[in-house]
């Protein structure tokens, strides 16, 4: 089943970095009681996700808290160390929470995986971008063509805001 809008999240687990490792992030914790901007990647480092989607959102990061977002996260099917190197490379900070997604277990819950074997890839996670209100989502962007990030990106969900 893949998730729509006025779906529940399901509960998943996340790995992030934290000053001591390696930390488990709970999708409770991560979206209970908050309103949340979470888009997803193919792969991190990869050209559209790397210089199109994730700078979007660092740029417009303050701009779309202003309105209302407790966090924005990105998530994607690369493990912690991937995505905590990707945090440090992208000049991110803390502005953006980095989701690994290692297994792909909330990303197949969801039905967002996507096949990218023909690339070597393995599977991975379509784009999009949602924002989750309490749980449930309110709004899902998802791209049609690979190499896009216009429905998902962080100027399409500021006008969704």
């Amino acid at each position: 089943m893949t998730i729509k809008v006025g779906d529940t999240l399901p509960e998943a687990s996340f790995k992030t970095m934290s000053a001591d490792g390696p930390a488990e992030v709970k999708s409770g914790e991560l979206f209970a009681g908050k309103t949340v901007v979470l888009f997803a990647v193919p792969g991190a480092f990869t050209p559209t996700c790397h210089l199109n989607h994730l700078p979007g959102f660092v740029e417009h990061a303050q701009t779309i808290r202003a309105k209302g977002v407790d966090q924005i996260a990105v998530v994607s099917v690369n493990d912690v160390f991937v995505m905590e190197a990707w945090q440090k490379a992208s000049g991110a900070g803390d502005k953006i929470l980095f989701l690994a997604d290692g297994s792909a277990d909330f990303t197949k819950a969801i039905g967002m995986e996507l096949d990218a074997s023909g690339f070597g890839m393995g599977l991975r996670s379509k784009r999009y971008a949602m924002i989750v209100k309490d749980g449930k989502v309110t709004a899902l962007n998802v791209e049609d063509a690979p190499g896009e990030a216009t429905v998902s990106g962080a100027a399409a969900i500021l006008s969704a805001l």
